[in-house]
């Protein structure tokens, strides 16, 4: 397997990460161990995610500009940042969804040709 090849899968697994961060932040403002709670719960804990993966996240979509954050106190009294979507991140949102819908209607029509 190319470098290439491995770069194209690391991609796709952040971009679906990225995905599921804008979903869960259409809620409402989170810190980041909300976040992770809510994609794991949402999931019916099929989807574990990791800080490893979680944190830069964030940050890429910070610097995409796709989310904010403000400073706050948790539920147990930490200091935290809270994750908000911005109205560009609303936006890329329906893009990534519409795209990821795409994508799984592509995948199930290979995985269960009609025959």
């Amino acid at each position: 397997m190319s470098t290439g090849e491995v770069r194209e899968r690391i991609e796709l697994l952040q971009g679906t990460l990225d995905l599921l961060v804008l979903r869960t932040l259409l809620l409402g403002p989170a810190h980041g161990h909300a976040i992770m709670k809510a994609i794991e719960r949402s999931s019916d804990d099929v989807l574990k995610v990791e800080q490893g993966s979680l944190y830069p996240a964030l940050h890429r979509l910070i610097k995409r500009g796709l989310i904010g954050f403000d400073h706050g106190t948790s539920d147990n009294n930490r200091r935290a940042k809270y994750y908000r979507l911005t109205p560009k991140g609303r936006k890329q949102l329906v893009v990534e969804t519409s795209k990821w819908d795409k994508l799984a209607s592509a995948i199930a029509r290979v995985l269960r040709p009609v025959t």
